[in-house]
């Protein structure tokens, strides 16, 4: 008879100390793809999309001791077509870095589609939209496209720390804890 008490006890127990672990793993939300706009400048098809819930704690903690973060677009422009194989028409990937100058206090965004531009700023709300953003990424020429035609871009992103400097990478185990990718994309249009 007093075997069940002490269980009850355990059991209580047990439901107290995982109930954090319920709420945080509930907490969690996972980085997605939104805003999506794909549309035409005077000779470009262009694409707009944010990610949402791109950071989390431990990669901006990360990142102020010293380890970059580097989100890559991956985008593939295909021609679809009803009953026959897609023809893929460009396949590429588009990088945002993020860097953090602990002496300075400012963070450094790179885009590898602006011929490696930089933005530094010291404000990390402003350097966590820039690294979420694409804003107008050329696609394609509209002269390659035909008028009128299906297409479909599909895209991800993939969220991971950047290479640590000297090596050190391979001194720090687990590096790679909150590499993660959104799922992929699909926005079909007519040109």
């Amino acid at each position: 008879m007093k075997l069940l008490p002490i269980r009850l006890i355990l059991l209580c127990g047990l439901l107290v100390f995982l109930h954090p672990f319920q709420g945080h793993a509930a907490k969690k939300i996972s980085p997605e793809i939104k805003d999506i706009i794909v549309t035409t400048s005077d000779i470009d098809l262009l694409l707009f999309a944010t990610v949402n819930n791109g950071f989390t704690p431990q990669m901006l903690d990360d990142l102020r001791a010293g380890t970059p973060i580097v989100f890559t677009y991956h985008l593939e422009l295909v021609k679809t077509n009803n009953n026959w194989i897609d023809t893929t028409m460009v396949e590429t990937t588009v990088t945002h870095t993020m860097t953090f100058d602990s002496e300075k206090k400012e963070y450094r965004i790179t885009f590898s589609n602006q011929d490696k531009k930089a933005v530094t700023t010291d404000d990390l709300e402003q350097a966590q939209q820039l690294m979420t953003e694409l804003n107008g990424v050329k696609i394609i020429a509209l002269a390659q496209l035909i008028p009128d035609a299906p297409y479909a871009i599909h895209f991800k992103v993939t969220l991971k720390k950047g290479s640590l400097p000297f090596g050190i990478n391979r001194l720090i185990p687990f590096t790679s804890l909150w590499d993660f990718e959104t799922a992929w994309r699909t926005i079909e249009f007519r040109y």
